[in-house]
């Protein structure tokens, strides 16, 4: 089980650990004569890591604690930088063994040291010593979480079609060799999924069906034992017994569903049943049970759903429409007054419910907010705030939950989708590899699969637990719901941003995006010439489908990018780029290179220098007639996508030193000098389609 409120900052610093234990960097080390300094690092750090989840909870309520934990974030994104530069260097000497290239110089070595060792002493005196994981009450009480019964007082809107379908599930007797079925309730946090139970639960025809029916709020609950006392004092509240072992408990609850007629149980808001052995040994006594008797499992979490039903049927929650949504909150902004009596806040209301996108809590919790206040200018401030982030709505902050649920590894990968607008589409491929090139993904040790297996785990964990969801428009693309969103940009603070945010962009944003214009003229990148520290640097295209072409400066390659000398990701893609400087091969940590949909006739040699490069987008390049000569030294390179590239006749040569190749879209057989297709025998970690063509 993953530990709740789990610092995110314990997966930055599990990196730096990573790559100070590095012989080939420690050798290095010791060959520019830093090797003490780097050791000093490592002392600090392994001190600093001890008050990580402490300082996690404590920055909510204490601003110099959050300034403590901002500044060791942009350390350690510098120190990363620094020790990337290292390993770069070593990588460079073994393959070229010419004339050594200056590193970072002992000033910045220095200086990172220098506040590294504020870093620790601020930490004495903010009170930081690791007192174990949520051991104050104050942490403990943050990420409480809410409770649930039966009862239902309101109204509710739109979930009748659910309520049709579940009870008719619930009604039906399953084929199978147990005498119950479950049946998963299964969408983001505040879609109604408790509600939509409740709503069920006190139906006439279920309430006749069902003897005895017992709801429990599961919560946090893992303890099998536990939740099994809780089951049982939902049943049969007389049966329970202060000093009953397990096996009595289970032995009780078995009898007293068994005296029944079916029983229905509704286990509401399950996180962490994530076993099997969990679930088996929960489940045990509910085969006592009358022949239909029935589970209903409301969860965030598709994997404890598959869990539990072993068909994987899930009935997903889907958003409302916007009348069902405006229905919620005028039931709540309005109560017993006409909602035509107040025209001018139905204008505003309705504004006000296109922003909640179809999720009934935000339109319950919004309408809250504003049921004692009949004043237009109080609703046009809702409207106009950034409310949805604050715990006066109380919105993200819910949705905030399940996001404190995810590992540190994992809570990293989604603050990086920040970078995305909402309605943003991707698919899964392009954020796995860039999670890659951000160094985000983490392999436990003696975990010998590729990255990209340990990636498509990442990716599956989030799409579970419903913090992404299958677009609606185009297949194999993805995108976050518009408050999924938000939490990912609360989370993300000013790391992440798109340049559209520009007045919130900082010294501390790493990580930028922007939308394609018709015509990118450098006035837009302006922001960026003070923003050395920038790693992404990603531009979003309008619609690749409609291929239209935009335009971009010749200054942000010749002035702007070799600026941003830390930069691992740079897109360009659907920009019509005819070439790109020799500058280019100067990024010298750059990890992923988007030039697809470009005019690019040849790319310069230089690009042969980018050792850490791993993906090269250059898919429907029409006019690509060339690949660099050198492009074999890229021995760190998995993914090369030339499709679409018509133009394009020939391999480089010596093509299969480059082992570590899982994408290869064509390999063109030629007469020429480039690689013969005997060089593909070499190439065995290649995956997917590879068309070959002459």
């Amino acid at each position: 089980m993953e530990v709740v409120g789990e610092s995110v900052l314990a997966a930055a610093v599990q990196v730096l650990f990573g790559k100070l234990a590095s012989p080939d960097l420690l050798k290095f080390a010791r060959q520019e004569e830093v090797i003490a300094e780097l050791e000093g690092w490592k002392t600090e750090l392994l001190m600093i890591n001890e008050v990580l989840d402490e300082a996690e909870e404590e920055q909510i309520t204490k601003p110099p604690v959050k300034k403590w934990v901002d500044d060791l974030r942009d350390l350690a994104y510098d120190m990363e930088d620094v020790l990337d530069e290292f390993a770069t260097e070593e990588l460079r000497r073994r393959l070229m063994a010419d004339r050594p290239h200056q590193v970072a110089t002992t000033s910045k070595i220095k200086e990172i040291t220098g506040r590294l060792g504020d870093i620790s002493r601020r930490k004495a005196e903010l009170g930081l010593k690791g007192l174990g994981k949520f051991a104050s009450g104050a942490a403990a009480s943050t990420w409480k979480r809410r409770t649930s019964t039966s009862l239902i007082n309101e109204p509710v809107h739109g979930r009748d079609e659910d309520k049709k379908v579940i009870i008719e599930m619930l009604l039906k007797d399953e084929a199978g060799e147990s005498n119950f079925g479950v049946i998963p309730i299964v969408g983001l946090g505040g879609m109604g999924k408790t509600t939509l139970a409740q709503f069920i639960y006190k139906d006439d025809e279920i309430v006749e069906h069902f003897e005895p029916r017992a709801w429990v709020c599961v919560s946090d609950e893992s303890d099998v034992e536990n939740l099994t006392k809780k089951i049982l004092n939902a049943v049969s509240p007389a049966e329970i017994r202060d000093g009953d072992d397990f096996n009595q408990v289970q032995l009780k609850l078995s009898k007293s569903l068994a005296a029944g007629k079916r029983f229905l149980l509704v286990l509401d808001d399950v996180w962490n049943i994530k076993s099997y052995e969990q679930w088996n040994q929960l489940r045990a006594p509910f085969k006592s049970g009358k022949g239909g008797s029935k589970i209903v499992v409301t969860t965030r979490d598709t994997n404890v759903a598959s869990l539990m039903r072993a068909d994987n049927y899930h009935h997903f929650l889907r958003p409302l429409s916007h009348d069902d949504c405006w229905s919620v909150f005028v039931e709540h902004a309005f109560e017993s007054k006409n909602v035509d009596e107040h025209p001018n806040l139905k204008s505003i209301g309705e504004k006000i419910v296109q922003k909640c996108s179809g999720l009934p809590l935000a339109a319950k919790m919004v309408g809250g907010l504003l049921r004692s206040k009949l004043q237009v200018e109080a609703w046009k401030r809702v409207l106009d705030s950034n409310i949805w982030n604050t715990s006066e709505c109380g919105i993200v902050p819910i949705l905030r939950l399940s996001y404190q649920h995810l590992s540190p590894h994992l809570k990293r990968c989604f603050a990086y989708c920040a970078l995305f607008p909402k309605d943003y589409e991707f698919e899964e491929k392009q954020l796995i590899l860039l999670w890659m090139a951000e160094g985000l993904i983490h392999q436990a040790k003696g975990d010998n699969r590729q990255i990209e297996d340990s990636g498509t785990d990442y990716f599956n964990e989030l799409l579970s637990r419903c913090f992404f969801q299958p677009s609606n428009n185009r297949q194999l693309r993805f995108v976050m719901h518009d408050l999924i969103n938000d939490l990912a940009q609360d989370v993300a603070a000013e790391i992440c941003f798109t340049l559209e945010n520009v007045d919130k962009i900082s010294k501390s944003t790493r990580h930028l995006s922007f939308m394609c214009s018709e015509y990118d003229v450098f006035k837009k990148f302006e922001v960026c010439e003070q923003m050395e520290q920038l790693r992404t640097f990603f531009a979003l295209p309008i619609n690749i489908d409609n291929e239209k072409q935009c335009y971009l400066s010749a200054k942000v390659f010749h002035y702007l990018l070799p600026k941003l000398r830390h930069l691992r990701v740079l897109s360009l893609s659907c920009y019509e780029i005819n070439e790109l400087p020799d500058s280019i091969g100067d990024l010298k940590h750059l990890r992923y290179l988007n030039l697809s949909h470009t005019a690019l006739k040849r790319l310069p040699e230089t690009i042969s220098s980018l050792y850490n490069l791993q993906s090269l987008i250059l898919c429907d390049c029409r006019k690509l007639v060339k690949l660099p000569t050198d492009i074999v030294n890229l021995i760190n390179l998995r993914h090369l996508d030339i499709s679409g590239s018509t133009l394009l006749k020939e391999m480089p040569p010596q093509i299969s030193k480059l082992i570590n190749l899982q994408t290869l879209t064509k390999f063109i057989l030629s007469e020429g000098s480039g690689s013969q297709i005997i060089e593909l025998k070499n190439l065995l970690n290649l995956r997917g389609e590879l068309a070959i063509v002459t």
